[in-house]
């Protein structure tokens, strides 16, 4: 007989868990004893329940295989809440672990009990209590297959004190060999009949198209057709950005020179489409015929309703379509090229403004060059998350994390301490607004305990920046957005890390050089400049757009 908390280990390590992100509670202490004797799963104590989950979504983005973490009832579990629905929206396999008290006998009422089961359900693939040992491999089996498979998500397991503590002959099951459905020949045949008499057609790189396989096809697909492509903000990297094909990211939702060069197209194949993405154009009757290429079938909405669905595996349908493909001597992407290097001519002369505090463009190039193509930078959320978007081309899958999907705040500091962890031997760069890092600034702790070379970026205007933009372009009084620091480097030197702070657009360089050189945690407080962020990300945008 096997003790229930000893079965759910074993059953972790046959699905191949590598970490438990964890801040435990007392219901999970049968958990953290079984946990104590496993040789291969390692636990790693955040200080917030968030930065378990950030980390356990950010591993299943690098990955693929469901990142774990774990935490008690009540308080614990809701914490968890926002990193359930990052991995849920954000397509990160992720599976969650809570305990509850004794669901059998309990002495204690219902102090600190919620239904969590039912909290979970809308923003989980599946949760479950486990009322029962010997169910435990698998509900486990059931939540990481779920959890992984297209789209992949968050799953949740509720496992009471009492049934941990039970004992079963129960054993790990292992996981099945299967393989995803390809796309149907017809199909196929549809969207290459489309795109060969198409005059002007774009591929739309969204989330979706994030797979190994898929990035290495798309590019092969790119080569031989030269169609010019564009992405989402989640579909940064997927084909490398320094081709001359790539036309930019839609890092807006309109108006930007990259909305000119999709407005040329007659035909657009949208890969990897999820509709949490803001849209990166705006279907309308008449206009632009859509080619959707999925693992799932089209959310169909006013805005998108494409004409032909290439729904199986990603990867293989664009394999199936190059080699079925004749490269068409009609296509032109003439005005295409034109609106990249206006954009170019844009940034370029925006990018050499060494103002001080920081200006944004200027500050994306600086951290272009430092990083090296496989450099990780992990973006929290807020409005600098736009011109990272829109000005820095990711040449790897997976070297730009950032979130366009729940957009939270908050996620950037432990997602890039997981890219660490993972990758010890690459430049690993958080990348954080004020109001973002403080609100899991307390990471840093863990960052420095777990001997991570780290640089954290921390772009300071005392002000929840994105939303006193907004609050400004709406015509209202600037009001109740601003808020005073901490002393950032001394914040820093508190916790054992190594504090620095950008005193002029000079300094920026060889600062980030220095750290990004450097063993151990070290934080940049770097004062940046947004007073133009309405003017150039929309005015002269629409502007210079316009002249071609």
């Amino acid at each position: 007989m096997t003790k229930a908390s000893d079965l759910f280990v074993q059953c972790l390590e046959e699905e191949g868990v590598e970490y438990i992100f964890a801040v435990p509670g007392e219901e999970n202490l049968d958990m953290l004893d079984s946990l104590s004797r496993s040789r291969k799963i390692k636990l790693i104590l955040t200080r917030h329940e968030q930065g378990a989950g950030f980390m356990a979504a950010t591993y299943g983005r690098h990955t693929g295989k469901a990142g774990v973490c774990m935490a008690t009832l009540g308080p614990g579990a809701t914490n968890l809440v926002t990193t359930a629905a990052y991995a849920q929206l954000g397509g990160m396999p992720m599976l969650m672990v809570t305990g509850q008290k004794p669901i059998k006998h309990s002495k204690q009422g219902r102090f600190q009990i919620l239904d969590v089961v039912d909290m979970m359900g809308p923003i989980t693939k599946f949760t479950h209590q486990l009322a029962g040992a010997d169910n435990i491999a698998t509900r486990v089996r059931e939540a990481m297959r779920l959890a992984e498979e297209e789209k992949p998500g968050a799953t949740h397991i509720e496992f009471p004190e009492d049934v941990a503590a039970e004992q079963t002959d129960a054993t790990p099951i292992r996981a099945s060999v299967a393989r995803r459905p390809v796309a149907e020949a017809k199909a196929i045949r549809a969207a290459v009949k489309m795109l060969e008499e198409a005059k002007s057609p774009i591929l739309v790189l969204g989330g979706g198209a994030n797979r190994t396989t898929t990035g290495r096809m798309l590019t092969q697909f790119i080569e031989k057709s030269g169609i010019p492509f564009v992405t989402t903000q989640l579909g940064k990297g997927v084909v490398n950005e320094n081709r001359a094909e790539f036309m930019g990211c839609a890092a807006l939702s309109a108006d930007d020179f990259v909305h000119r060069a999709i407005g040329q197209a007659d035909l657009i194949l949208n890969v990897g489409h999820d509709v949490i993405e803001k849209p990166p154009f705006f279907m309308e009757q008449g206009g632009a015929r859509v080619v959707h290429i999925s693992m799932n079938t089209a959310n169909v909405d006013p805005v998108y309703f494409p004409q032909v669905e290439v729904i199986g595996d990603i990867g293989n349908a664009i394999w199936q379509m190059k080699e079925e493909l004749v490269v068409s001597p009609e296509w032109s992407f003439e005005t295409m090229y034109r609106a990249k290097a206006a954009q170019k001519a844009h940034d370029i002369s925006l990018s050499n403004d060494t103002r001080y505090p920081i200006f944004p463009p200027h500050l994306v190039k600086v951290v272009r060059d430092v990083m090296p193509d496989d450099g990780i930078i992990a973006l929290d959320n807020g409005v600098y998350k736009i011109w990272f978007a829109r000005n820095y081309e990711a040449a790897k899958p997976n070297t730009v994390l950032l979130d366009n999907a729940l957009a939270t705040m908050g996620a950037g500091l432990p997602s890039a301490m997981m890219s660490a962890i993972l990758y010890p031997d690459r430049k690993v760069m958080a990348i954080c607004g004020d109001g973002g890092f403080m609100m899991n600034s307390q990471e840093m702790e863990t960052a420095v305990r777990l001997g991570l070379d780290l640089t954290v970026l921390v772009l300071r205007d005392d002000s929840y920046g994105m939303i006193r933009w907004k609050q400004a372009n709406m015509g209202f009084e600037d009001w109740g957005l601003t808020y005073g620091n901490p002393d950032f480097v001394k914040y820093a030197e508190s916790y054992g890390a190594i504090g620095h702070r950008i005193e002029s657009a000079g300094e920026l360089r060889d600062t980030l050089d220095k750290c990004l050189s450097s063993k151990g945690v070290h934080l940049i407080d770097c004062p940046v400049d947004y007073s133009e962020n309405d003017e150039i990300l929309n005015v002269k945008i629409k502007e210079l757009s316009a002249r071609g």
